[in-house]
């Protein structure tokens, strides 16, 4: 390395550059401290000890920089060699509280512009028993870095304990000379011939398309921002395991670290993170041996892109995992802080940029810690642990290699260092149990696909595919109109439809079905036969629905707004037998059904009355040659937009819809005092629910008009004039009602599905009273296949720590009236963080374990 000429304000590294920013953004956090204790037995010589650090900081120019700014940016303010001192703090302390004194000094909060970014504290335990911590900001150090610390620490301490200054051979450069070593090699981003051009082309190529986030089998909602709360599973590979790794390591010409990553990435995607899995990993970045002692900030950061497409082997998978890091290596050098800017991801508080797991291989700490257990000048120095609640990444698996008496790597012990903002620790055990049945499977054969890699236990499997799936109930073996009759004959006075002006009883209702299904039926539908409703909403229309599945037959719903080639599509498709319109959809439906010879029944035709009037009003048909309906016939077909852009139709039977009414009625509790709002076309499956749900239980079905389903303000009027106490719309709906008309919501429990609900659209809701329910489930499903009740007060976010990003669930839920599960509190006392929950039982989001039955 040629040393470049110094300007007065030597500007930071790219490393560098990054964490300032972070630090004046995020303001002071311990997110990025280093720390090291160790245990000193004997007669330890305070003085000694204090000059010592004074030593090394004037040593390295790294400790003794502040971190100024001007009109121009950031810039590197070495301090004077003779002014430097690192601060010592001596604390008297016990063995008891020595764990939370570690832990609360390892969280002190540097301020860059102004403190050396080294501080120490001595915890004195008894006269012959002392704990150092050293702390360093990760500005000015690394991993690597903390083996010259302890030597250049070891040498000065000997010295002084001697009388005499440290004498040690003067280091070739300082940071300050390599920062501005890189800026020179890396060249201009101008040149597309320079060094960081051709590297950050190849980045840029490999780096196309990447995930913007990983899913990852989290315990809650991702934090609108990280809050760095983190912790520590330890679990290690042993011998044998080891043993197979290097095994297979050896046959692929790949590393130990290459298998493990393959296995990590395997894992991932099996736990539902898909095919295509980028993983961080740390590089030391010390390319020259004159930095190799050198105290500071060079460690960089490259993104391993795994791509499992096509379910490869293992040992196919080795294979990828190779040449794709040994690429990587080949270009190093580009800063992760510049390849950020470069690749310009989609930047967000919560997350880490380009990988939110990482990968990494780390003998540093070992090796530390091999030199350190010595002897000094009146003392034996011994490892001492220091307890970290730091993670600045999801999830962060490291290993170290594992020494036999002999001195030879016999294993790995590891680390997962997960953030508590998004798993319990029960659940990061699992993980790296799971991680090593992994390794353990594709270890013992390397030939597996890795789609068929099983992640799960035999006790976890029969939990998911027996326990959680015993969902089974009693269910009617009736039709939707069977049930309708029968609530008819209870309550044949309630309102059961209201439309505008109009309101019809159970009692006409029913006999206003009765007679067009009679006449229906005469006309040949019967079971399994498709009926196109090409009708607005209006009473008529609720009675023509019931009159089709009272004949015998399904329904196909035709929205009249749809396009004419849309509505002929459906037609055509479902092969309908007949059609229903009004004079209003009557030429719309027509030209619908005209391929397949269709004239449609116009329910409000003048000469269709005196019909309609002569057929029996008092009871549906009777069996035709088809025989009756049965609860496995089909009661309507619902086309949804389709994943090509082409509808596609969906066949429900009767049996699925009255287990959703059933399910929902358990949670509604529908009754004639309740009145339901419909506000769904009958082209969408939900309107489904709004009708049968209230005309099933007594309740009463309030249709609203084209304007009120379109005018917030017209809705609203609409549920006071109404007295709607129960309605369902899609989050975007709900939120126009919530942010202008949130006083007429107050008496109505709130069904929200269609769309994802976000944590504040869902504390606003619960704040204007009455409950709120999440509903969640494809069409093809019946509707919703999961409900939450959102059933207790949220807390206010200055008092608690609710995130506004955060989603609720949309599966279920179980509260107590202090706090709701899904604002990442515990249920079982008052609102706390996972990190500071004190209960023994404590019941987090997710942990199903300690659910009720």
């Amino acid at each position: 390395m040629t040393p470049v000429p110094r300007p007065e304000r030597p500007p930071l590294s790219f490393a560098q550059q990054r964490l300032w920013f972070l630090n004046r953004l995020e303001g002071r956090s311990p997110a990025y401290n280093i720390s090291v204790a160790r245990r000193f037995h004997g007669t330890l010589d305070r003085d000694a000890l204090r000059a010592a650090l004074d030593d090394v900081v004037a040593r390295h120019e790294s400790l003794r920089t502040v971190f100024a700014e001007d009109a121009d940016g950031p810039y590197q303010r070495i301090l004077p060699a003779d002014r430097a001192r690192a601060e010592l703090q001596i604390v008297a302390a016990d063995e008891a509280g020595l764990d939370e004194r570690l832990r609360a000094a390892a969280a002190h909060r540097f301020d860059l512009s102004s403190d050396l970014p080294i501080r120490a504290w001595l915890f004195t335990l008894g006269p012959q028993e002392h704990v150092l911590l050293l702390l360093v900001h990760h500005i000015s150090a690394d991993g690597w870095s903390m083996g010259p610390l302890a030597r250049d620490f070891a040498v000065a301490y000997s010295a002084r304990c001697a009388g005499r200054a440290p004498e040690w051979p003067q280091l070739p450069v300082q940071y300050t000379d390599y920062t501005l070593w890189q800026r020179d090699q890396l060249g201009s981003e101008n040149d597309p011939d320079s060094q960081i051009s051709r590297q950050l082309a190849y980045w840029t190529r490999t780096l196309d398309g990447l995930p913007a986030e990983l899913r990852l089998p989290a315990d809650r909602p991702r934090p609108s921002a990280t809050s760095y709360t983190g912790g520590r599973v330890a679990f290690e590979v042993p011998p044998e395991l080891y043993a197979r790794l290097v095994t297979v390591a050896r046959e692929n010409q790949a590393s130990v670290f290459m298998v493990v990553q393959a296995a990590l990435a395997t894992l991932l995607s099996r736990l539902g993170a898909g095919v295509d899995i980028p993983i961080g990993t740390p590089i030391a970045g010390r390319t020259g041996e004159e930095v190799a002692d050198l105290v500071g900030f060079f460690v960089n950061t490259l993104v391993l892109r795994t791509d499992l497409s096509g379910d490869p082997t293992f040992k196919e998978l080795i294979g990828k995992v190779r040449e794709t890091a040994l690429d990587a290596y080949a270009h190093q050098d580009v800063p992760f802080e510049r390849l950020v800017e470069v690749i310009n991801p989609e930047r967000s508080m919560a997350r880490h940029p380009l990988f939110q797991v990482m990968l990494a291989f780390n003998n540093t700490d070992q090796q530390v810690a091999r030199a350190s257990v010595q002897r000094l000048p009146g003392v034996t120095v011994t490892g001492q642990g220091v307890g970290s609640a730091i993670a600045k990444f999801d999830l962060m698996f490291a290993f170290a290699d594992a020494y036999g008496d002999e001195g030879t790597v016999t294993g790995l012990n590891a680390v997962l260092e997960y953030s508590a903002d998004l798993f319990d620790r029960s659940t990061a055990e699992s993980l790296t149990e799971r991680f090593l049945r992994v390794l353990r499977t594709l270890a013992d054969a390397p030939g597996t696909p890795v789609g068929r890699v099983d992640v799960l236990d035999g006790a976890e499997r029969g939990r998911m595919l027996d326990q959680w799936n015993d969902t089974a109930c009693e269910v009617p073996a009736a039709t939707v109109p069977e049930l309708f009759q029968a609530q008819a004959a209870r309550t044949p006075d309630a309102v059961a439809v209201e439309f505008e002006d109009t309101r019809l009883t159970y009692a006409e209702l029913d006999e206003r079905s009765n007679r067009l299904a009679h006449l229906l039926h005469d006309q040949g539908v019967g079971p399994e036969s498709l009926v196109g409703v090409c009708l607005p909403r209006s009473a008529e229309m609720v009675a023509a629905l019931l009159a089709i599945l009272k004949a015998g037959g399904a329904y196909v719903p035709l929205d009249p707004d749809y396009p004419l080639d849309r509505i002929r599509y459906m037609v055509q498709e479902s092969r309908a037998t007949a059609l229903l319109a009004t004079a209003a959809s009557a030429d719309l439906a027509a030209e619908a059904g005209g391929a397949l010879g269709l004239e449609p029944l116009v329910l409000d035709a003048p000469d269709l009355a005196p019909t309609l009037a002569h057929c029996p009003g008092g009871r549906p048909p009777a069996a035709g040659v088809h025989g009756a309906p049965t609860a496995e016939n089909t009661a309507y077909v619902i086309f949804t937009s389709g994943s090509t852009g082409r509808p596609k139709g969906v066949v429900v039977t009767h049996r699925n819809v009255v287990n959703l009414l059933q399910a929902m009625q358990s949670r509604l509790h529908l009754g004639t005092a309740d009145r339901l709002l419909a506000v769904t076309t009958i082209g969408f499956d939900i309107s489904n629910l709004e009708l049968y749900a209230p005309l099933l239980s007594g309740a009463r079905v309030v249709l609203a008009g084209q304007q009120a389903a379109k005018d917030p303000a017209a809705l609203a009027r609409l549920i006071e004039q109404r007295r709607i106490t129960v309605m369902q719309a899609t989050p975007t709906a709900w939120q126009m009602l919530a942010a202008d008309h949130a006083p007429s919501l107050a008496a109505v429990r709130k069904l929200v599905g269609g769309e994802a609900l976000t944590g504040a659209l869902a504390r606003q809701l619960y704040a204007t009273g009455s409950e709120v329910t999440n509903v969640y489930g494809p069409t093809e499903t019946t509707i919703w296949s999961t409900a939450a009740l959102l059933d207790g007060a949220p807390q206010d976010a200055a008092a608690g720590e609710v995130p506004g990003s955060q989603a609720p669930p949309i599966g279920r839920l179980w509260t107590t009236p202090a706090s709701m599960c899904w604002t990442g509190r515990c249920a079982r006392c008052p609102p706390v963080s996972p990190a500071s929950c004190t209960s023994q039982d404590p019941v987090w989001p997710g942990d199903t374990s300690t659910a009720p039955a």
